[in-house]
C-alpha cells in the first residue's frame, strides 16, 4: 500500500511539472545596426536639442508649447499612462496577502431525527446553559488569503505591468515628438500658402496691367480681339488660384487649430521667416543612437520585456499553487460571550493544487503569450528597421530639397528679368502677346515651384529632427 501511494504522488506531480514541458526561449537578439548613416558619423546629435532651442521662431514655439499643454489626443495619453500606473500598483498587492475584517450572524435549525440534531441538543455549553434549537452563531475577526509564488508568477505579472507602463510612457513621448512635428508642418504650410498668395497676387496686378496695355492697343489697331481674350482668361485663372490658396490657409489654420486642442481662429504669424532655415546644423549621430533617442523603439523594446514576462507567468501557471487561508477572531452562540478570551477562535490551511484534468485552458494561455512574445519581437526589429529607414530618406531629402531650392531660385530670377523684357518688348511691336503670356505664366509657376522648394527643405528639416527622436524632451 506504501508503494502505492508513493507511485501515485510520482505519477501525479511528474503530470504537473510536465504541462508546460518542451518550452524554448526564443532569440530576442535584433539584428546589428549600420555603424554609420551612408558613411556619416558625427559625434553630436540634433535629436538631444530641445525643440525650443531647435526652432527659432518664437510664434512656432508657442504654438508648440500651447498643443503640448491643450493637445487632446497628448490627454488621453496620460490617462492611459495612470492606468498603467494602477495596474502595476495591483500587480505588486497581489504580492502580498489580503486581510479583511467581517462579522456574522446566523441560525440554524438541525433535523430532530439526524445526526446534527440529536448530537447537538441537550449539550451544555455556558454556566450550565443547555443548547436549545435553533442554535445560534455570532462571529467576528480576521480573515486572510495569500498565494504563494513558489514560480513567480505573481512577480513576472508585476513585470510585465511595470513594462508596460513604462512603455506607455515611451508612447506619450511618441506622441510628443509626432504633435512637435506636426505642429511645425503645418505652421510653415501656413507661411508657404501665405507667400504663394502674395505672388499670385502680384501676378495678378502685372496680368491686369498687361491687359489694360493690350486693349489700348487694340483700340488703337495695334493689337486684336484674341489677344485681349487671352490676357483676360489668364487674369481670371489666376484670380481663381487666389480663392484656392485663400481656402487653403483656413484648412490649414483649422489643422493648426485642432492641433492645439481649440476651436478655429486666426494663427497670427510671421510670414517673412518662410526663406530662413532652421539655424542648425545636421548633425545626426551613428545608428546605435536611435535605439535611446527614438521613444517608439523603446516602446516597442519594452512591449517585447513585458511578453516576455507574460510567458514566464503562464508557464508558472502550469506549476502548483500553494494557497494559504486562515481566520482569527471571535465566536459565540451569545452576542454577550463574544468577546470573552474564550471565544478567541482561529483557522489556518495551507494547500497545494495544480491542474491534473482538462489543462487546455492552461496550455492555450501559454501559447497565446508566446505567439504575443513573438510577434512583439518582430516588431521590435520592424521598428528599428523603420526607424533607420526614416532617417536615411530624410538626410536624402534635406540634401536633395537644398539643391532644388539653389536651381529654382536662380530660374525665379531668370524668369524675372525675362517677364519685364517681353513687356517692354511687347509695348514696342517686337513681341507677341503670346510671348508676354507665356513670360508671365512661366514666371507664376516657378515662383510657386520655389515657395514648394522651400517648404519641403523645411519639412525635411523637421523629418530629420523627428526621425532621430527630437521633439519629445
Amino acid at each position: 500500500m506504501r508503494t502505492i501511494k508513493l507511485s501515485f504522488i510520482v505519477i501525479t506531480l511528474s503530470v504537473f511539472f510536465q504541462a508546460c514541458t518542451g518550452i524554448k526561449n526564443i532569440d530576442s537578439s535584433v539584428k546589428p545596426m549600420p555603424n554609420t548613416f551612408a558613411g556619416t558619423k558625427d559625434s553630436a546629435n540634433i535629436a538631444n536639442i530641445s525643440w525650443k532651442t531647435y526652432f527659432g521662431d518664437s510664434v512656432l514655439t508657442t504654438l508648440i508649447d500651447t498643443a503640448l499643454r491643450s493637445n487632446l489626443d497628448l490627454s488621453i495619453a496620460l490617462q492611459r499612462i495612470q492606468m498603467a500606473r494602477e495596474n502595476v500598483r495591483f500587480a505588486k498587492g497581489q504580492l502580498f496577502p489580503t486581510i479583511s475584517v467581517g462579522g456574522s450572524a446566523g441560525v440554524q435549525q438541525f433535523g430532530k431525527y439526524t445526526v446534527d440534531g440529536a448530537g447537538n441538543t441537550g449539550l451544555v455549553i455556558h454556566n450550565n446553559e443547555v443548547a436549545k434549537q435553533p442554535f445560534a452563531d455570532y462571529s467576528l475577526g480576521l480573515q486572510t488569503s495569500w498565494e504563494v509564488d513558489l514560480w513567480g508568477k505573481i512577480r513576472n505579472k508585476k513585470k510585465a505591468a511595470v513594462a508596460r507602463y513604462l512603455a506607455d510612457i515611451e508612447g506619450k513621448n511618441w506622441l510628443v515628438t509626432q504633435l512637435v512635428a506636426d505642429v511645425a508642418d503645418n505652421y510653415y504650410e501656413l507661411l508657404a500658402l501665405d507667400t504663394e498668395l502674395e505672388i499670385i497676387q502680384s501676378s495678378i496686378k502685372l496680368q491686369d496691367s498687361a491687359l489694360s496695355i493690350v486693349t489700348i492697343q487694340k483700340e488703337a489697331g495695334v493689337a486684336n480681339e484674341l489677344a485681349v481674350q487671352q490676357f483676360s482668361a489668364q487674369l481670371l485663372n489666376s484670380q481663381k488660384m487666389e480663392i484656392d490658396v485663400l481656402q487653403r490657409i483656413a484648412e490649414c489654420e483649422n489643422t493648426i487649430n485642432i492641433l492645439l486642442g481649440r476651436f478655429p481662429q486666426t494663427i497670427v504669424r510671421n510670414k517673412s521667416l518662410l526663406v530662413k532655415n532652421i539655424p542648425n546644423a545636421l548633425q545626426m549621430g551613428v545608428p546605435s543612437d536611435l535605439l535611446q533617442n527614438r521613444p517608439d523603439i523603446k516602446q516597442a523594446e519594452l512591449e517585447l520585456k513585458a511578453a516576455n514576462a507574460n510567458v514566464l507567468a503562464a508557464r508558472a501557471s502550469c506549476f502548483p499553487s500553494l494557497n494559504i487561508n486562515g481566520t482569527l477572531g471571535y465566536q459565540a452562540f451569545k452576542p454577550s460571550l463574544l468577546l470573552l478570551p474564550q471565544s478567541l477562535a482561529f483557522n489556518a490551511l495551507g494547500g497545494l493544487t495544480a491542474p491534473l484534468i482538462n489543462r487546455s485552458a492552461i496550455k492555450a494561455e501559454f501559447r497565446v503569450s508566446k505567439a504575443a512574445q513573438i510577434e512583439a519581437l518582430c516588431n521590435y526589429q520592424k521598428t528599428i528597421l523603420n526607424g533607420f529607414r526614416e532617417v536615411y530618406n530624410q538626410m536624402l531629402s534635406v540634401k536633395s530639397s537644398e539643391k532644388i531650392v539653389n536651381l529654382k531660385s536662380k530660374e525665379v530670377a531668370i524668369l524675372s528679368l525675362a517677364i519685364n523684357s517681353s513687356i517692354e518688348l511687347f509695348k514696342t511691336g517686337r513681341a507677341t502677346y503670346l510671348e508676354v503670356l507665356s513670360a508671365q505664366q512661366n514666371n507664376l509657376q516657378s515662383n510657386i515651384e520655389l515657395v514648394n522648394a522651400l517648404k519641403q527643405q523645411h519639412n525635411a528639416e523637421i523629418g530629420i529632427y523627428k526621425a532621430l527622436g527630437g521633439g519629445w524632451r
